[in-house]
């Protein structure tokens, strides 16, 4: 039998990148995860590698010094990434959501000035929507950017940024009343601005601070921040595509591609859960014989690899509905929804079938078991995945009474 979640009817070039992918996973990230992960170390040389092998241009046009590749191409690259350590597929998700949302809605000036140095690397993406207070309602944003000249004064504390310390770029939601008269709707009257910064924390610009890494269950390694703004002051070109009032829209289609970024990432780390309990099952003995012989864990790995395999094909499904220009957020919501239920439910038989030796940090299936609950809230909660499928279906399936 083949591996499992293989995917068919892909290209040569797409499958020696995925080789190439698998490769740097098993050869430098899974060997030192663990280790990294337990020290909430920022994977400095592993990212290095990564801009090596051009991961963080692979979606961005050829004429931007990118790979141009397709959202399924680079879902199966986060897939493997994850597999490996999750934490490095999350520096790898927010830096493209930036640049996809650039590439889709930027000004040409925008395009020019920072996709060539972000498809390099040197520039790194971080993207902020959540605030404090907001959780998934969108509409109650409270930060807000003001006219006053030829620039932007941005005020208000933003949530969750993923490479909130690393990044150097940053795609900040916030209020813009200009041009929309009180009483708009709140999605009518938010604007995305494109914020530079310095890497690091602290003031890291004038009225512009990150104070520091959030301390999490799992996902460490990655910076995990908060945004500060207290009179930031932004050129108004640096208004994502150059019109105030899209950025609900922009932010929006950003999330949609995050979330088959999600589904990959659950996908990658179910995958990994499976290997490992795979393996431990067929070395550990009880009763004179391997557990992998007893009926009631051979059950459990088939479970596993039915979820493995089912959650593999729902992203694929999903990127490639994207990938042809459709409107997929039924299929990015399921996608989403299921690898990130399944990733979880797999974990915890991975975890159950270590026994006693799951619970020790000596062993990685611990790391994943406290990852995974990560996937459950990120781009959007079961529950608000929930909505989106049902308003959908309910779309395409109206009563004609």
């Amino acid at each position: 039998m083949a591996r499992l979640a293989q995917t068919a009817g892909l290209t040569d070039v797409q499958q020696e990148i995925l080789a190439t992918v698998r490769d740097f996973v098993d050869k430098e990230i899974i060997p030192v995860a663990t280790q990294l992960e337990h020290k909430d170390e920022y994977p400095t040389q592993i990212v290095e590698g990564l801009k090596e092998l051009g991961l963080f241009g692979l979606m961005i046009p050829e004429e931007y010094g990118g790979l141009g590749e397709s959202l399924l191409t680079y879902a199966l690259c986060v897939e493997e990434i994850a597999r490996g350590w999750m934490s490095v597929s999350g520096i790898i998700n927010t830096h493209f959501i930036v640049a996809y949302m650039l590439k889709q809605h930027g000004t040409q000036e925008q395009k020019d000035t920072f996709l060539p140095r972000m498809a390099l690397g040197e520039v790194r993406g971080a993207f902020s929507m959540s605030e404090p207070a907001l959780g998934s309602d969108v509409s109650a944003i409270t930060s807000k950017g003001v006219k006053d000249g030829d620039e932007y004064v941005l005020n208000g504390q933003k949530m969750w940024l993923t490479n909130g310390g690393t990044s150097s770029l940053v795609a900040v939601l916030c209020r813009s009343d200009e041009g929309h008269p009180e009483g708009t709707a709140p999605h009518k009257s938010m604007t995305t601005f494109l914020v530079e910064k310095e890497p690091g924390f602290g003031e890291v610009r004038p009225g512009l601070t990150i104070p520091g890494k959030i301390d999490k269950m799992g996902y460490k390694g990655v910076d995990t921040t908060e945004l500060v703004m207290d009179g930031l002051r932004i050129p108004a070109n640096h208004v994502l595509g150059g019109t105030t009032g899209r950025g609900f829209y922009q932010m929006m289609d950003g999330v949609e591609v995050g979330r088959v970024n999600v589904a990959a990432r659950g996908c990658g780390v179910a995958q990994r859960a499976f290997e490992l309990g795979v393996s431990y099952a067929q070395q550990r003995h009880t009763f004179g014989k391997p557990i992998a012989q007893h009926q009631a864990i051979q059950f459990k790995l088939a479970e596993m690899a039915t979820k493995v395999e089912a959650a593999h094909a729902m992203m694929v499904n999903a990127a490639r509905k994207k990938d042809s220009g459709e409107r997929n957020d039924l299929e990015a919501g399921m996608a989403k929804y299921l690898a990130s239920e399944y990733c979880k439910e797999v974990v915890e038989d991975a975890f159950r079938i270590h026994g006693g030796y799951g619970f020790s940090k000596e062993y990685e299936i611990e790391r994943l078991y406290r990852e995974a609950p990560m996937l459950l809230i990120g781009e959007g909660t079961a529950e608000i995945q929930k909505m989106i499928i049902g308003r959908r279906l309910l779309e395409e399936y109206r009563f004609q009474g």
